[in-house]
């Protein structure tokens, strides 16, 4: 399952981070988003969703959204 999928306000454990490009996953990797990492989607916007990791919130895109297997 993909993070655009997920339950709002469950907490899920990042499977695989699924991209092409290095620049994005250092990015991601920036934000603590990488395997192992506890991920929660706080809520569903029109094009995207706000996601909480650690101790920060971000919005991020459907499509890298889709790039986040849980």
């Amino acid at each position: 399952m993909t993070l655009k999928n997920a339950v709002e306000g469950k907490e899920y454990i990042i499977q695989q981070i699924k991209t092409e490009d290095e620049e994005l996953d250092a990015f991601l990797f920036s934000l603590g988003c990488y395997s192992g990492e506890a991920i929660t989607v706080v809520s569903h916007l029109k094009g995207g969703c706000v996601v909480s990791i650690k101790d920060g919130r971000y919005n991020i895109d459907y499509q890298l959204a889709e790039a986040i297997v849980i």
